[in-house]
């Protein structure tokens, strides 16, 4: 019996160290981001931190890129599963935002369970600050745009190819998030409670902003 029990196991504990030395890459690799800079750390640097050797590195992820969006990627299949979840009569935008909004803590949770959430926040300022990143933060937005566009015409009732109304609203709906990460970003208070505020003060102006009239005379 004892022998069964310790075989049953040990998928458990194998699968714990794989996530510990993981989670230890990812710690490494993002302080060296944001105290060195992205293009100044080499993967041996990252795994020297770590502790571990660079074909390590390699067994868990294919490039520094791979490092620096595992944890965004992580958050944003919780929000896509948020707006998933949103009940079916709810307005498309009234989704997304609640998804957001109503969520922010769990995603934080999540996120705060492979790294601080303070160095997580900072990573932002990396991407922000480092051309490559940014470009590729911008292409996978757009790919996290169309996915989210399929959603919402899924629970419309809608054909996302022959109705330009669910990528349309997603692409406002995404382009309000880059302009709060960009003026969070270029602000100096870079707390998670800043983002937050900064994100529902600009999610709240987006239909007024769409739908008003702006001039004042």
């Amino acid at each position: 019996m004892k022998t069964v029990d310790s075989d049953h196991r040990l998928p458990g504990l194998r699968e714990r160290k794989k996530q510990r030395t993981r989670d230890a890459l990812l710690r490494a690799a993002l302080e060296l981001f944001t105290t060195r800079g992205y293009e100044e750390t080499t993967v041996d640097e990252i795994a020297a931190a770590a502790d571990v050797s660079q074909r390590t590195f390699f067994r868990y992820f294919a490039s520094k890129e791979e490092v620096t969006f595992f944890v965004p990627r992580l958050a944003e299949s919780h929000f896509v599963a948020a707006v998933r979840e949103r009940p079916p009569g709810e307005a498309p935008l009234e989704a997304l935002r609640r998804a957001l909004l109503e969520n922010w803590d769990t995603i934080n949770e999540a996120v705060g369970q492979i790294v601080p959430i303070d160095l997580h926040m900072r990573v932002y300022r990396v991407i922000e600050s480092t051309p490559a990143l940014l470009a590729a933060h911008l292409r996978r937005a757009t790919e996290l745009e169309e996915e989210l566009a399929r959603i919402v015409a899924e629970r419309e009732g809608l054909d996302v190819d022959a109705d330009p109304r669910p990528r349309t609203l997603v692409a406002a709906f995404g382009g309000v998030l880059r302009v709060t990460e960009r003026i969070w970003s270029a602000g100096g208070d870079f707390s998670v409670a800043a983002m937050r505020e900064l994100a529902t003060a600009h999610l709240d102006e987006l239909g007024p902003a769409l739908l008003g009239n702006w001039r004042t005379d």
